[in-house]
């Protein structure tokens, strides 16, 4: 049985693990990240609660929105970017408001399908500038990294650590994109995350989508 939890969504992002072998890369796309304001069992303050896609499209959750719902803790931290996920007993209170109370950025409202996340591409973006400025913002995502060392020998050793990504506009003016990622491989080989790595990836959009 989950942890009874109740609180105001302060954002909805995408919730995606990012795995890595070297210079290769593949997304698991999970669900949603619910960062909420609130009481989960005896626990009062911000907690994140991991959702299904299905489960958001049912549901159409925003900003400004009061949930409540049971969640269990999550197995393993480091490839989960949430504390709390397997949600049951989900239930929409109260709608926030439609309109932000203050133009873009950061962007509120619903979020698009993870599918559209997908065909937009992401570029890097700096950690501090996430925590500060982009944990609101329906564009931003924290990733778990799952790190392959040895691509012959995926099992032997895998490594762990958080990036954060953007999603959004490219224009956006609170953009930061923070230093390039390095990847360690097999015999003490790191390969560096280029910055043509992100144009390419976003190569297909216009500077304000």
């Amino acid at each position: 049985m989950g942890l009874a939890w109740q609180g105001t969504l302060l954002a909805i992002q995408p919730r995606i693990r990012l795995t890595r072998s070297f210079d290769e890369r593949s997304h698991t796309y999970l669900g949603y990240v619910l960062r909420l304001d609130g009481t989960i069992g005896d626990r009062r303050g911000e907690f994140l609660v991991g959702i299904g896609s299905v489960t958001q499209a049912r549901h159409r959750f925003r900003a400004g929105d009061v949930v409540q719902g049971e969640s269990v803790p999550v197995a393993d931290p480091r490839t989960e970017p949430v504390d709390f996920y397997k949600t049951a007993r989900l239930k929409l209170l109260a709608r926030g408001p439609e309109v932000s109370p203050s133009p873009p950025p950061p962007w509120l409202g619903i979020p698009p399908e993870l599918p559209i996340y997908r065909e937009r591409g992401h570029r890097r973006l700096d950690s501090k500038t996430y925590e500060s400025r982009c944990r609101a913002c329906l564009w931003g995502c924290r990733m778990p990294v799952d790190m392959i060392i040895d691509p012959w020998k995926p099992a032997a050793e895998v490594r762990y650590r958080f990036e954060t990504f953007c999603y959004g506009p490219k224009a956006c003016a609170l953009y930061r994109p923070g230093p390039t990622r390095k990847v360690p491989g097999r015999k003490g080989m790191t390969w560096e995350e280029a910055d043509w790595v992100d144009k390419d990836a976003t190569a297909h959009r216009a500077a304000d989508e």
